[in-house]
């Protein structure tokens, strides 16, 4: 059974880190791609991250380049996302997904070509 399990959430102030999380269970890493989602109330989910199964290619959205770094722990089957430099409009509930359509068939963070989805992880960032 298919199971995604986000971790390391939390109540964080302006300009420091958080690692967030995702066992990915019953799937190899090898043969599927990990992103990572972002959403606040009344917004649509966006896109934040992603890792290729194959390659290890790591993709962001703009907003974080630089200050978010996507990993990948075959041993553990585990994806991390290193969030540093937090700032208040990063508070989200944050996803992590699964597909194996993107990125070669599709852009990496088209929502619909994930399969497998988290139950997420809340990240608050205020002063």
């Amino acid at each position: 059974q298919v199971q995604l399990v986000e971790s390391g959430g939390g109540l964080v102030q302006p300009g420091d880190s958080l690692t967030l999380s995702c066992v990915a269970n019953g799937l190899n890493l090898d043969w599927w791609a990990i992103g990572w989602f972002r959403q606040v109330p009344g917004k649509e989910r966006e896109g934040v991250s992603c890792i290729n199964k194959s390659d290890r290619r790591t993709y962001y959205k703009d907003s974080v380049k630089g200050r978010f770094t996507i990993s990948r722990d075959d041993a553990k089957n585990t994806v991390y996302l290193q969030m540093n430099n937090l700032n208040a409009e990063d508070t989200a509930v944050y996803f992590c997904a699964a597909s194996v359509y993107v990125p070669s068939g599709s852009p990496w963070n088209a929502r619909p070509e994930y399969d497998y989805w988290g139950q997420g992880t809340q990240v608050t960032v205020s002063s």
